[in-house]
């Protein structure tokens, strides 16, 4: 054993030390095998956790640690009764180690992490013997913990009372602490165990158990008091405490599941009520958790739980506490003390939860009386709960949210059941709620958000929507108090400045914000200008003809007007200047109606406070909004505006190159640029408004495309300049500055309205010939650069906006871009290259020779892909998949079909269509099987029309032959097919689609195919001749929403009959 024993610790010692090299395995290998043998390896770490020398104990700390790990596994997996011999080996060993060191000796005083094992350890044994083997656990202990009478000495041995508490605490937590339980995988040999171990406790022990915890914490407060009579700090003090805060934790541990008569007694609530006060932080914070497990415990009849709350009255106890902290916080001032806070919190949790059990009475109480009081009790409580809600620090402020939902929800299912008027105490605390509401949405002046952390912004950020939620209740409650109480606070402080009055930032901020969230709120009334004046409807198309300056403000429209009128956006704080802007961004209808505020807006964006702002952030955010702006007011805004407004930003239109810091020197430094570009991520807004702008000046042409050009020459430049170096690949600036480059001149392409088609009488089409030019540089810069796939990204990004923006003007440009896009190309751009040609397709029509040239080699690379081993686990192969049948598809619905038949594909078009019915087939993938149905359909209305009155048949000849071969019998092999799950929605959608391409080959071929579903293919399928007929008959008669239902209908009793 010696010889062993000294492996084992050896193995620790070498564990904890990686830089033993192979050792360290080795010793990692031994101790796991030690772990999975611990049915039999329990002996050797018992004994070395337990044996001691005449200097002390044996072994060293760290290897006695490590042996109650291994007991610890042998005991948490053991669900039977342990053999006699091995039980009262552990029994004898561990209470001899109790009475050694806890009794007699310092209970491992140097190592208390050992003590907090032990104690654990413990428990588990406990919960593997009690029920069946040690029903005398508590007695036992028990005779350990009183000591001889001494008027100078506790009464009882410290050390084996906290150990009695740490237990009672682990039990209490093992069996029915819920947290715990559910952090762990579910057991139901271990959920009976312990439910057995709780039934046993209750039975036996618990009043055992209570009478000897609150004995000891007795002793513990008459010595706390003794001593603190003459000494406000001392060790035999500070000991007493920590009697009396773990005693207290440990009733509390084990207070929510005994029998309540033990822990609500004559004796005890005095005794709570005595320390929720007390001088020493622990011993509140223990007691306030005590008295909330009580309060919070299950009572089968409501009367027994009014009972308990009305004798613990702890409304006004909390309301006295509440008061006497609030002194006590406000006399410290800016000393802020955080255990104090986090007894205002404790406080807070416990009104919550008294609130919620009163509520809790007040819905669900069958007995009238019982609700009424339960209502007065909760309504007495509501100013406390205000007063917590209104603390300066958000965690106490937050722990009252669940109790105010509930109360809110209550008043909100009493406006829903009633018209009559609110009571009135009810709509008085509602406004008291409101004025609460709005000054804790309110930032700490003496914070700065733009100094705060991500995470203590982000807190604050999060404590207003739950704010707002408050707000939003109350609003469907009484909508009026809401737009009062929002309307006079923020038109107050906004005439407060205008008039020239000092304003903290935080109260000007406030009031900006409560304009932005008035609209987030209002949930009733107009939309669009109607939500800022009380006009008369108006048709869409005389919109414009109207003068809404001479209709009334909303309540909203009227605290927009003063927040531009107040000129607060220059108030000297980024963060009110900030939410000015996030707040005419958002209305942007309101400038309809007050147009004379659309300049002081405009000039305010456009200056320092925004724009033009040093501070980088701030223009990145402006950015954006100015674009949402100008986009949503671009019809207010004159040509002789828009051009002030292009060269008042023309100096940020430099493109703007940022290089990122690298985490690892393996990082691609071109890649993480494109994916982190900093401030040109926002830049593109301005030159998508720069587009949108240079489009209003459209009754001058001339004038038009000189500002135009005079705007993308710069860019053009950008791109001719550094090509040259670009080219080599080995600096990536001007890698950068072509890519941000022809992303710009996208996005300014992007700022006009898309191409009109067709074109209106009168309508003036945009600088086509500019575009055209810019569309030739970029193109220049693909045939150099087409070896990079960033370059190659952007040019398709650029082409589409400038497609959209000018039709078809540049189609002579298309198939040299299409051979530059293709000349370097890797898997991944598939997708973004057929949705880019879907763009083409949906723009233009002169696109059959460019796709007549494509569709061959796309289609044989892209069969090639989804060929490969596997594809269906590869989410790149799915959506290429997707994106490949979403272009066949938008092909045959734009008419160009005759390129799958002309003389260059017509030799790949059937494997093309057997492709597509493999597809058709594959059940793994329900969307593409939707697709390739919905590809196959359109397929027999173009190329399988009969002939009709003397006219040739149109199509191809013998495709019918393909349809009643191949594609029927698939559908059919598909709806039989056992992995064919009907009642997953998206084979309900393939189903669905099969019945639409089977109706469309009916209708298609007419009588030929009624005989052929009638006569040959049905009856070779086993149907029966009359079930034949019925779906035939359907087949053709049907329309195409009633085969649908009645197919699925079909199938669903086909597939239920086939498997009964």
């Amino acid at each position: 054993m010696e010889e062993e024993i000294h492996r084992y610790a050896e193995a620790i010692h070498i564990a904890s030390e990686p830089s033993q090299g192979h050792l360290h395995q080795q010793a990692l290998e031994y101790l796991s095998n030690l772990h999975q043998n611990a049915n039999e390896t329990w002996r050797l770490a018992l004994t070395v956790f337990t044996d001691m020398t005449s200097e002390g104990r044996k072994y060293p700390t760290s290897v006695r640690f490590y042996s109650l790990r291994l007991l610890e596994e042998f005991f948490d997996n053991r669900f039977e009764p342990l053999d006699e011999g091995s039980f009262h080996t552990l029994q004898q060993s561990l209470i001899a180690y109790v009475r050694s060191e806890y009794v007699y000796g310092s209970a491992e005083s140097n190592a208390s992490y050992l003590r907090n094992k032990f104690s654990h350890t413990l428990t588990l044994f406990f919960l593997c013997t009690y029920v069946e083997q040690w029903p005398t656990f508590f007695n036992d202990l028990f005779s350990l913990i009183r000591l001889p009478e001494s008027p100078s000495q506790p009464q009882f041995n410290r050390h084996v009372s906290l150990l009695l508490f740490h237990l009672i605490t682990e039990i209490s937590g093992e069996v029915a602490d819920q947290t715990i339980k559910s952090a762990r995988t579910f057991n139901p040999v271990r959920h009976t165990r312990d439910s057995r171990v709780r039934d046993a406790v209750r039975e036996r022990d618990a009043p055992l158990i209570n009478e000897a915890v609150l004995t000891i914490i007795v002793d513990g407060m008459e010595r706390m008091a003794a001593l603190r009579k003459t000494t406000t700090s001392s060790p035999e003090l500070s000991e007493a405490m920590e009697i009396v805060d773990w005693g207290i934790r440990t009733f509390g541990s084990y207070a929510g599941w005994i029998d309540i008569n033990l822990t609500v007694t004559p004796m005890t609530i005095p005794l709570l009520f005595t320390l929720l006060p007390d001088l020493n932080l622990a011993i509140r914070l223990a007691t306030s958790s005590a008295l909330l497990r009580i309060l919070a415990k299950g009572l089968k009849e409501p009367e027994d739980k009014l009972q308990l709350i009305k004798v613990l009255s702890l409304g006004q106890v909390i309301d006295a506490l509440e008061s006497k902290t609030r002194a006590e916080q406000l006399a410290r001032g800016s000393n802020e003390d955080e255990g104090e806070e986090s007894y205002r919190e404790a406080l807070g949790r416990l009104l919550n939860v008294l609130g919620l059990e009163l509520s809790k009475l007040t819905e669900e109480s069958e007995k009238p009386e019982i609700a009424a009081e339960a209502s007065r009790l909760l309504e007495q409580i509501l100013p406390v709960m205000l007063r917590f809600m209104s603390d300066n620090y958000d965690d106490t402020c937050s722990t009252v949210f669940p109790l105010l939902q509930t109360v809110l929800a209550s008043y909100k299912r009493i406006r829903k059941m009633s018209t009559d008027p609110l009571e009135e105490s009810k709509r008085s605390f509602l406004v008291s709620l409101l004025q609460v509401i709005m000054q804790k949405m309110k930032w700490d002046d003496e914070e700065d958000p733009d100094d705060l952390d991500e995470d203590d912004y982000t807190a604050f950020e999060t404590l207003r929507k739950d704010l707002r939620v408050s707000m939003d209740a109350v609003f469907t409650i009484d909508q009026d108090l809401v737009t009062n109480a929002v309307r006079t606070l923020s038109l107050q402080t906004l005439s407060a400045y205008s008039s020239g009055m000092s304003l903290n930032w935080n109260d000007a901020e406030l009031a900006v914000y409560l304009v932005y969230l008035f609209g987030e709120i209002m949930k009733t009334g107009g939309k669009g200008r109607a939500a800022f004046c009380v006009a008369p409807l108006v048709p869409k198309e005389k919109r414009r003809e109207v003068n809404y300056s001479e209709y009334p403000l909303t309540p909203h429209g009227e605290m927009l007007l003063a927040l531009v009128q107040s000129g607060i956006s220059a108030f000297p704080h980024r963060s009110v200047t900030m939410q000015f802007f996030e707040t005419v961004a958002r209305y942007g209808d309101f400038f309809k109606i007050r147009k004379e505020c659309i300049m002081p807006t405009l000039e305010a964006m456009v200056d320092a406070r925004g724009l033009h702002n040093p501070d980088s952030t701030v223009r990145s955010r402006t950015y954006y909004l100015f674009h949402r702006f100008i986009k949503e007011g671009r019809n207010d805004i004159s040509e002789e505006l828009a051009v002030n407004l292009v060269d008042g930003i023309r100096d940020l239109l430099t493109i703007q190159v940022d290089i990122p810091t690298l985490d690892s020197p393996e990082d691609d430094l071109l890649e993480e640029a494109i994916k982190n570009p900093g401030l040109f991520d926002s830049q593109l807004y301005l030159f998508e408004t720069v587009g949108t702008l240079i489009s209003l000046v459209s009754k001058s042409p001339e004038q038009q495309a000189n500002i135009l050009l005079s705007i993308v020459t710069p860019l053009l430049d950008e791109l001719s300049s550094n090509l040259p170096a670009a080219q080599g690949g080995n600096d990536v600036i001007p890698i950068l500055r072509i890519h941000h480059s022809i992303m710009a001149l996208g996005n300014v392409a992007k700022g006009f309205p898309d191409y009109p088609s067709p074109v209106p009488e009168g309508y003036t089409l945009p600088s086509l010939d500019v575009f055209r030019q810019v569309a030739r540089g970029i193109l220049v810069c693909l045939e150099a650069m087409n070896v990079f796939k960033d370059v190659r990204n952007a040019t398709r990004h650029a082409f589409a906006r400038i497609i959209a923006t000018t039709g078809s003007s540049v189609t002579h440009l298309i198939p040299p871009l299409m051979v530059n896009l293709l000349a370097q190309f890797e898997p991944s751009e598939l997708v973004d290259f057929m949705n880019f040609i879907g763009l083409l397709i949906h723009k233009l029509q002169e696109l059959f020779n460019v796709l007549d040239e494509l569709i061959g080699p796309l289609s044989a690379h892209i069969t090639q892909l989804l060929n490969q081993p596997n594809p269906g686990i590869d989410d790149s192969a799915a959506q290429t998949k997707r994106a490949y049948l979403t272009l066949l598809t938008n092909i045959m619905s734009s008419d160009l079909h005759d390129i799958f038949i002309s003389d260059r594909n017509k030799a790949t078009f059937e494997p093309l269509l057997n492709n597509m019915s493999s597809l058709a087939e594959d059940i793994s993938d329900p969307s593409g099987q939707k697709s390739a149905f919905a590809f196959l359909s359109r397929c027999v209305q173009v190329w399988c029309q009969p002939a009709a009155d003397g006219q040739a048949a149109q199509g191809l000849p013998g495709f019918e032959r393909f349809i009643y071969e191949r594609l029927v019998p698939t559908a059919f092999v598909v709806l039989s097919s056992p992995q064919f799950n009907i009642k997953d929605g998206q084979m309900m959608v393939v189903l669905l689609e099969i019945g639409n391409f089977l109706q469309i080959v009916c209708k298609t071929r007419g009588q030929e195919a009624q005989e052929f579903f009638l006569s040959v293919f049905l009856p070779s399928q086993g149907w029966p001749p009359d079930t034949a007929m019925e779906f035939t008959g359907k087949l053709r008669d049907l329309d195409n929403k009633a085969f649908r239902k009645y197919f699925a209908d079909f199938v669903r009793s086909s597939r239920s009959q086939a498997s009964s």
